[in-house]
């Protein structure tokens, strides 16, 4: 039985899930948007959460108090990447100062092709999804009309997941003609 067990093995023993989690918080912390399984992204979320929350406390004394410091050592003892535990203190704590809670969100994108796992999305409020900015990364995708919000974004990703409209048969003349 489970009783007053909180949280998903994932398959692993304590260390590597550890570690897991270590190494996509510094991901997500860094790009601020990751794709991964739901079952991950659920226990990422109130990992990442919590290093957020820290920063935050340690910030609100000022940067420059015993507070502070131990607050930045207990978020690099989570953390490995010096530079990512600087961003987290310098650019994203301040940004969340006045929000009590929730500073990530988890998005489902459908069914990963190769395993059908469950895929999602989880990402910082306040960094959507950039649907000009990822056409630009990708000039190959046809131009379409992206929609903003929530919505838009679980399309464009889940579109993005399962590759596309490759699949699309061409009904131009031209490409009947290149077949005979």
């Amino acid at each position: 039985m489970r009783h007053r067990v909180a949280h998903r093995k994932l398959g692993r023993v304590t260390e590597h899930r550890l570690a897991l989690l270590r190494n996509q918080s510094t991901m997500l912390l860094r790009h601020e948007r990751i794709d991964t399984t739901l079952a991950k992204a659920k226990e990422l979320r109130p990992f990442v959460e919590r290093l957020i929350t820290m920063a935050k406390r340690g910030l609100v004394d000022g940067a420059d108090t015993t507070r502070a410091l131990h607050a930045r050592r207990l978020v690099a003892r989570e953390l490995a990447d010096k530079k990512v535990v600087s961003k987290l203190f310098d650019s994203i704590a301040p940004r969340f100062a006045d929000r009590p809670g929730g500073y990530a969100r988890v998005l489902r994108l459908g069914r990963r092709q190769g395993d059908c796992a469950e895929v999602a999305q989880i990402e910082l409020v306040g960094s959507e999804y950039n649907a000009a900015a990822d056409q630009a990364d990708n000039p190959t995708q046809p131009e379409a009309a992206v929609s903003s919000g929530v919505g838009g974004r679980l399309r464009s990703a889940a579109k993005r997941l399962t590759g596309g409209n490759k699949d699309k048969k061409k009904d131009t003349p031209d490409a009947d003609a290149a077949d005979d």
